[in-house]
């Protein structure tokens, strides 16, 4: 019986070290596998890391890019409002030199008509340098007072015309691309009273 006993107990003992050595190796193998994760879980961070690194460079590169942007528009801008006006005052300078012509001709002689065709020929060349540049008078005289367009300076009773008309244009008005600039300050007319 005490081999038998002793046969059991070294069948025990094997199957201890068995079952732990069993169990190590399962340990063994969960620790390798939590290892390998750990490693995988570094691995992926890293490149999260750089992503995140190049991400950052090329935000700042077109931050960078876009105040650069920003100073040559506000640079554009500002050439603009400087020079933004440079075609047409090269085209009113020859009007200028005209008018100048003209003061010295007048200066000369005492040819009141020629000085007046003189003046009237610069003014149509500079009205058509306006008209150019999109620059058109508002048409007045004749026409129903309109107070989008004209301004009323004074009123006339007249019986022959119609009340409202514009009978006479003291200051011209203008229109630049379809936007009133300067109403045309006018007489306008108005029924007569009749006094009772």
């Amino acid at each position: 019986m005490e081999k038998k006993d002793e046969k059991d107990m070294e069948q025990k003992i094997e199957k201890e070290k068995e079952k732990e050595e069993g169990t190590s190796q399962e340990e063994h193998k969960k620790k390798k596998k939590k290892d390998e994760l750990i490693e995988e879980l570094n691995k992926q961070i890293r490149q999260q890391d750089e992503t995140i690194k190049s991400l950052h460079e090329r935000l700042l590169y077109l931050q960078a890019d876009f105040e650069n942007f920003k100073k040559i528009k506000n640079k554009e801008k500002q050439d603009l409002l400087k020079f933004g006006n440079e075609v047409l005052i090269k085209e009113l300078l020859p009007v200028v030199d005209n008018l100048e012509r003209a003061l010295d001709h007048a200066s000369k002689t005492d040819d009141i008509k020629g000085i007046q065709e003189g003046v009237g020929m610069v003014l149509n060349e500079f009205l058509k340098v306006l008209e150019r540049a999109g620059v058109s008078r508002v048409e007045a005289v004749g026409k129903k007072f309109d107070p989008n367009l004209h301004e009323a300076f004074y009123q006339e009773e007249r019986a022959d015309v119609e009340p409202d008309t514009v009978l006479s244009e003291h200051q011209k008005g203008y229109i630049l691309n379809g936007r009133l600039i300067r109403p045309s300050m006018v007489t306008v007319s108005k029924s007569p009273e009749t006094h009772q």
